[in-house]
């Protein structure tokens, strides 16, 4: 173990479930909004996930009101308040940025329990 991953360690979170490429999520924001917070839902399929460790990222993206909207978050960071995995998905491609043209049934991505 290098120092660098000796010092970012404690900052790892341990409550994190098992996601990948493909599965709706349903990821609780917090959201500042002047001196109060509050906690915000986006919940959407996950396009991709990116690099490991500390810097780990995933992109969410959902239909919101016929336009399509993506978010990025950080896996570790304090604002992300839980994640919970609503369905599998069952893809065969790391990024799934084909999805963006897709509207419709063509845009549904088959539930791993369906099989």
């Amino acid at each position: 173990m290098n120092a660098i991953d000796a010092v970012t360690q404690d900052y790892l979170k341990k409550d994190i479930p098992e996601f990948g490429v493909g599965d709706t999520v349903r990821v609780h924001i917090k959201i500042k909004e002047g001196n109060r917070e509050r906690i915000q839902v986006f919940e959407g399929f996950v396009l991709k996930r990116q690099n490991g460790g500390i810097g780990e990222s995933f992109t969410v993206r959902r239909i919101a009101s016929g336009v399509g909207v993506e978010k990025t978050f950080p896996l570790h960071s304090p604002w992300v308040e839980k994640i919970e995995v609503v369905r599998k998905g069952d893809v065969r491609r790391a990024r799934l940025h084909y999805m963006r043209g897709r509207t419709g049934k063509s845009a549904k991505i088959k539930s791993k329990e369906s099989r």
